[in-house]
């Protein structure tokens, strides 16, 4: 059996701003990436299709915007954004961690740029059962 070395990048590191593309296009932004864009609990979605960067910029109630839920015990907050995934074709087959930019006041995240896959405890356990 072959030795593989650990990647501590797989877990973000304290205090690190960090967003995760779930699986069916939920958003779990951390509180230091929420932090970027003051803690705001309404956002717009945009994107910017040449750079493949997607953007949460900080709106008030609309019908185009969309509310986050109130940030856990932890800090996590999630964000539903299934149909903006679909629309702009962005993968949500697994779920990847990114770490997010404020650029013009807005929460960005590169989607061209590095990532890493994670799996959570959910999708263990489910390998646990079945033998794997």
């Amino acid at each position: 059996m072959a030795f593989e070395v650990f990647d501590k990048r797989s877990a973000p590191m304290k205090g690190t701003p960090s967003v995760t593309i779930q699986k069916r296009g939920i958003l779990s932004i951390n509180g230091p990436a929420h932090k970027l864009i003051d803690g705001a609990l309404v956002v717009e979605l945009l994107f910017d299709k040449s750079r493949r960067v997607m953007a949460l910029r900080p709106a008030d109630p609309s019908p185009r915007s969309y509310a986050l839920r109130e940030p856990s015990k932890t800090g996590q907050t999630l964000l539903s954004a299934t149909a903006f995934m679909d629309a702009y074709n962005i993968d949500t087959t697994v779920s990847r961690r990114y770490e997010p930019f404020e650029e013009d006041g807005m929460l960005c995240i590169n989607l061209a740029g590095p990532s890493i896959e994670v799996h959570g405890n959910r999708s263990r356990a489910s390998k646990e059962d079945a033998g794997a």
